[in-house]
């Protein structure tokens, strides 16, 4: 199956699954069991699932095949390329291949000039008059070819505007940015481009990111802060031709095998394998040869050779048009898109699982808590009613007492409820004083203050160690309180759970550990590319500063406004199923006392009501089996691939 089946097969079988969680939350809705916090989470689910992305990156230095291969794996049956690809450099600025039903086919592109503000990329797309914008003819592939050319633009600028855009400019001719005979450099025209295209892989999520060179790619930090390390998977392509170059080195420690370790999707391709083949040569030598030149190339990036894959993109791209089956198979084109569907497609399938597997099972033992909840207080009455048989109204009067009693010892225990929200509230507030947006504004104030007014290299690398200490000093006190609140609750479930029944469980776990972790890497970056000893001493005070809070407090901001929005789904997650059992269990007891009193004014004959609670009863173990019968379905979806494999065999 090729790596556009598999990503068709991928989309089917989270369309099925987006459909049965609907299918939950319509049947909440009509038998009367949702809640504004089951909903709400469900259509956050739903959500999630219609906007999943799968993105894939593929990045090189320039004239390394890098949009040719894009357009051999994903874009053949276009018929013709659908991104530039000639000798030279034809992508100049990263460019972003998706599809937004809300927009009409085009090109988006954001002036270089943009990179003078304090602002990133991804703040500048909630901002469309930012962009240039132009239409895509997408029946006229000339017309395409034309626009699609942009990407490749450039200008020139005077030395002096280009090392205020990021670009460092050199003297000597094996630097890119070098100044030319009439003293200006020539640079991207654009800073980033989006393609709004409705191919049939862009419509179902995927999302391409083509980069640019080793130069490009450091000038434009967010590229490696945040497009790159959240791609699922990473294609980096060399020349067969040249092996490993310098800069291809460079690329592949800065940008790609960060702390030494590849990640799980990251792939090499050694590209334009078919300028090794030569008809003087047998078959035979002609493997020989390109299997050295993937030892060779695995050794120098510290790699198992069968990480590597040699292809010939161009050939690839020509066989599958013309539908040269042969050639497709000499290309080795096959074997990439096999090993990228064994990675790509199975490691984002798990992220979803995963993400949805909480949710969901939060929601569904919710409901299937308050079901039982609701069947026990029934069994109860039954139980009670039952046993009055043939008693004279006196027993009648001792059961009303009872469970009048039981109802006044349940209300008076409440008080402890309302002391756990007092103290709950309380805990809720000292966790978004460590962990809310006002620290972290007030922390990043501080730390542009001193860093402006730093006239020493030290005082500039103490105050950007000082950022990340206090940063993760907030983190730390937060999981302090997360953990203290967690206990709490712990204990509450329990002692509710003893005392009057209640079917909680155990209270929705939560940590902050990805988010240390993320820490952990922004400050790693930030002490191998500002926060060094070479830096601080070429380079312009001002600039490091302007560096440091474009680049990394940015998105440091950005890992707090998750960790935030995730503490506030898990506050309301954890005191959910507190209340409604709370309330669940007041209307159970209220019914029960209702109904005894009846019995006892002789309103309600005793086989009438008997009667009326087993059809009650009835009702809810059928709207548990339907519950069951619906959760099971999804959870079916969200067993891994490997395992159902197992369990059919």
């Amino acid at each position: 199956m090729s790596l556009a089946d598999q990503f068709a097969a991928y989309s089917a079988w989270r369309s099925r699954l987006a459909a049965h969680i609907g299918e939950l939350q319509h049947w909440l809705g009509q038998n009367e069991l949702s809640d504004a916090q089951s909903d709400l989470r469900l259509a956050q689910l739903l959500e999630r699932l219609r906007e999943d992305r799968l993105n894939v990156a593929f990045v090189a230095e320039f004239s390394r095949g890098k949009s040719e291969l894009i357009n051999a794996i994903f874009f053949a049956d276009y018929g013709n390329r659908m991104l530039p690809s000639s000798a030279g450099r034809t992508t100049m600025c990263p460019t972003e291949l998706l599809f937004d039903s809300n927009k009409a086919p085009s090109i988006e592109l954001l002036p270089i000039q943009t990179r003078s503000s304090n602002s990133s990329v991804s703040e500048y797309k909630r901002f469309p008059d930012e962009w240039s914008r132009m239409p895509l003819d997408t029946d006229s592939p000339d017309a395409m070819q034309d626009a699609l050319r942009h990407v490749s633009q450039t200008t020139r600028v005077t030395p002096e505007e280009a090392a205020r855009l990021g670009f460092e400019v050199g003297e000597g001719q094996v630097e890119l940015y070098s100044v030319g005979e009439d003293g200006l450099v020539e640079v991207p025209r654009w800073r980033h481009a989006m393609i709004n295209f409705p191919h049939p892989l862009l419509k179902q999520g995927l999302v391409i990111l083509d980069t640019p060179g080793l130069n490009a790619i450091g000038a434009e930090p967010e590229l490696t802060l945040s497009l790159l390390p959240n791609a699922h998977a990473v294609l980096f392509i060399l020349a067969a031709d040249t092996g490993v170059t310098q800069s291809d080195m460079a690329i592949w420690r800065e940008h790609i095998c960060n702390g030494g370790v590849a990640k799980r999707g990251r792939m090499v391709v050694l590209n334009k394998i078919d300028g090794q083949w030569d008809e003087l040569k047998t078959p035979e030598e002609i493997d020989a040869e390109i299997r050295r030149q993937v030892e060779s190339s695995a050794n120098t990036l510290d790699l198992p050779a069968s990480q590597v894959f040699p292809v010939s993109a161009q050939k690839g791209l020509v066989a599958k048009i013309t539908g040269d089956a042969a050639l497709l198979d000499k290309s080795r084109l096959p074997l990439l898109e096999a090993a990228l569907s064994s990675e790509l497609i199975p490691a984002k399938r798990d992220i979803v699982c995963e993400s949805t597997e909480s949710e969901f099972g939060d929601v569904s033992r919710r409901v299937r808590g308050l079901l039982e909840s609701r069947l026990t207080g029934l069994r109860e009455q039954l139980t009670e009613l039952t046993e009055l048989r043939g008693k004279n109204k006196g027993v009648v009067e001792y059961m009303m007492g009872k469970v009048r009693a039981e109802k006044e010892e349940f209300e008076s225990g409440l008080q402890r409820y309302y002391a756990v929200r007092s103290v709950f509230s309380t805990l809720t507030n000292n966790l978004f004083g460590h962990l809310g947006l006002d620290v972290l504004r007030q922390l990043t104030h501080e730390t542009r203050t001193v860093m402006e007014e730093a006239a020493f290299s030290k005082t500039l690398s103490d105050a950007m160690a000082n950022f990340f200490a206090q940063a993760r000093q907030a983190l730390s006190k937060s999981s302090g309180e997360i953990n203290e609140i967690l206990a709490m609750m712990e204990a509450v479930y329990k002692k509710f759970a003893v005392e009057h029944g209640l079917k909680l469980g155990s209270p929705t776990s939560f940590s902050l550990l990805r988010y240390e972790k993320e820490l952990d890497r922004l400050q790693a970056w930030c002490d191998d590319h500002l926060n060094t000893m070479l830096s601080l001493l070429t380079h312009d005070k001002k600039n490091i500063t302007q560096k440091f809070f474009e680049e990394v407090a940015v998105q440091v901001r950005r890992a707090f406004e998750h960790a935030n929005r995730d503490a506030e789904v898990w506050l309301r997650a954890v005191m959910a199923p507190m209340e409604t059992q709370v309330r669940e269990h007041q209307i159970q007891l209220k019914r029960r006392l209702e109904s005894i009193k009846r019995i006892h004014q002789a309103t309600d004959t005793l086989e009438d009501r008997i009667a009326e609670l087993e059809s009650v009863e009835k009702g809810l173990r059928q709207q548990i089996d339907a519950l069951e019968e619906i959760v099971g379905r999804v959870q079916e979806m969200l067993v891994p691939q490997a395992d159902r494999v197992l369990q059919a065999a």
